[in-house]
């Protein structure tokens, strides 16, 4: 039985990774940490965990963490890069849902994040966090920073494209057209996220320039063998939980030919959490409401030279807690669906 630490318990992410780990049958969560609410029954402060998850919160200071096997960081960021050392030390895998570890460049991630990174040794041994990509690396790995949620859904649906060098479309001009719900902002007091501000609203943010930018390039860089550039523009929609991305792909001329559907179910085809669905699909967020799953759909517009991918996931599930828990899984050579074959929920 894996041994679960969690810092930070008390938000969006935090309590997924609870919900998620109640039902896995080879982890039990032993330690959940909050210094705010250090005392209290996680079940109190989360009800629909009655009865399946027994743990207090506790001060991080108290918290005998380098007994676990593997600790969670459902953090802001700059918490994890404050503790991974001494927990890597100790022989505890660290699994960090904040932006700590994600991004290569330590200016990059200060000029993004407002702050210095604090132990720049580690940046060159994390493993970004996409199984899809780099499940390989992530079983051998000590230390992941996860994907974020739009980086998570922008490079699936680009990654059949790009992968291996591949040259079918311009990798100089992609857009990712993306909307989230109001949950990706985290659980937080804040009048953006407020009903009579986020209801019956719908609008875009973060044009000049937002922090998962670098993260999608670097990611999908890697993935080319080469430097790609992309126009990201994220929405905040009136709805919960969801991210939707509509990404546009010029197709180069000599590509023109290509089956992309038939490059896609190919690709994808012994990926368990990724669903190429028919041709002239059109998936929705709800429809992996709840469930570690992408659905992704393909469309060429009267066969021209555009290429239209659509793919929805849930941003607190693969695009958070739900790929950090299919990340333990492929760390601790545990089945990669373990606790995560849930059905979506509808409505």
């Amino acid at each position: 039985m894996i041994k679960v630490g969690i810092v930070g318990g008390t938000g969006y992410t935090g309590v997924e990774l609870l919900r998620l780990l109640a039902g896995h049958p080879g982890a039990e969560v032993v330690a959940v940490t909050s210094r705010k609410e250090a005392g209290m029954k996680v079940a109190e402060m989360f009800p629909s965990l009655r009865g399946r998850v027994d743990v207090a919160f506790s001060t991080p200071d108290e918290t005998p963490l380098e007994q676990c096997d593997v600790v969670f960081f459902a953090t802001p960021h700059g918490v994890a890069m404050a503790q991974a050392r001494e927990l890597l030390a100790a022989g505890v895998k660290v699994i960090d849902l904040a932006a700590d570890f994600r991004l290569k460049d330590p200016a990059v991630f200060q000029q993004w994040y407002a702050m210095e990174h604090s132990c720049t040794d580690l940046l060159a041994e994390a493993v970004y966090g996409l199984p899809e990509v780099n499940r390989d690396a992530i079983r051998a790995a000590r230390l992941v920073g996860m994907a974020g949620c739009y980086p998570t859904s922008v490079q699936l649906g680009l990654l059949p494209l790009l992968e291996g060098g591949k040259q079918l479309i311009d990798t100089q001009t992609l857009i990712a057209d993306c909307k989230s719900g109001v949950s990706g902002a985290g659980r937080k007091a804040e009048v953006g996220a407020l009903l009579a501000e986020a209801g019956d609203n719908f609008k875009a943010y973060a044009v000049k320039g937002h922090r998962h930018s670098p993260e999608i390039e670097q990611g999908l860089s890697a993935i080319h063998g080469g430097p790609v550039k992309l126009t990201f523009v994220p929405h905040l929609t009136p709805m919960i939980r969801g991210i939707h991305s509509t990404i546009y792909a010029r197709i180069k001329p000599e590509a023109l030919d290509t089956d992309f559907q038939s490059l896609f179910e190919q690709r994808y085809a012994g990926e368990h959490f990724v669903d190429v669905l028919p041709a002239g699909s059109h998936p929705e967020t709800r429809s992996v409401r709840g469930s570690n799953t992408v659905r992704i759909a393909v469309h060429r517009p009267g066969n021209g030279d555009l290429l239209i991918i659509l793919v929805v996931e849930d941003n607190l599930v693969k695009g958070a807690s739900g790929q950090a828990v299919q990340t333990m899984n492929l760390m601790f050579g545990q089945p990669e669906n373990a606790g995560l074959d849930i059905v979506p929920l509808l409505p």
